[in-house]
């Protein structure tokens, strides 16, 4: 396993975004590990993700000048930590996020922060990708953008599950929406992270056997 994937999972275990147990997703499925950006609640904690994500958007694509999205509610911190981590190296990109509700005084409208133009390159972060709910949404509330495309995707983790149907989630948003989806690790990083240790040997049987079932046939 790379260095970085194994450093970056320990960060999620220490902050308590990565756990295992009884959850149940957005997507309305019984998981047996849950990723939860929420648990994100200290600016050492909030920096060093920024990094991580920074990492990965150099990793695909380099220094293309591009506008960052957060969806509400847990990606909005992302966004912003993205950007600062994106800035001390170098590349000064906006960011923007939306509302669950429209405003009807003030500037109105459901974006806060900078408003991309026509032309410009959109490029979403998330906590994770599932089912491919949110990023659906997003797109939902991207559209009423003129003339904006979207880049790309970037979230934590790659639960490599199923979508609307039997490809992965990830396969589904590229064939439908055109932009590709990158995670700095995914559920398999994660199986064999836990393998190392004896102890984990439940968890890595439960995660198997839902994989067996909702895991992604491409």
């Amino acid at each position: 396993m790379e260095a970085y994937k194994r450093e970056f999972i320990e960060f999620l275990k220490s902050a308590n975004v990565l756990k295992f147990g009884d959850f149940i997703a957005k997507s309305g499925r019984r998981i047996p590990y849950f990723v939860n950006a929420g648990e994100i609640k200290t600016g050492d904690q909030i920096c060093k993700l920024g990094e991580f994500y920074a990492k990965a958007y150099a990793d695909k694509l380099g220094d293309k000048k591009t506008v960052l999205y957060g969806p509400a509610y847990k990606g909005i911190p992302i966004a912003v930590a993205v950007s600062v981590a994106l800035s001390k190296e170098g590349m000064d990109l906006p960011f923007f996020f939306n509302r669950k509700e429209a405003k009807d005084h003030g500037e109105g409208g459901i974006f806060v922060g900078y408003k991309p133009k026509a032309g410009e390159e959109v490029v979403i972060v998330e906590d994770v990708i599932t089912a491919g709910t949110a990023i659906r949404e997003s797109m939902e509330n991207l559209k009423s953008l003129e003339g904006i495309k979207v880049a790309a995707c970037f979230v934590m983790v790659d639960r490599k599950e199923k979508g609307q149907t039997e490809l992965a989630a990830t396969t589904e948003v590229t064939r439908n929406f055109g932009f590709p989806v990158y995670s700095v690790i995914d559920v398999y990083d994660i199986i064999e992270y836990l393998e190392e240790d004896p102890a984990n040997e439940e968890n890595v049987t439960r995660i198997k056997n839902y994989l067996a079932v909702n895991g992604a046939k491409a």
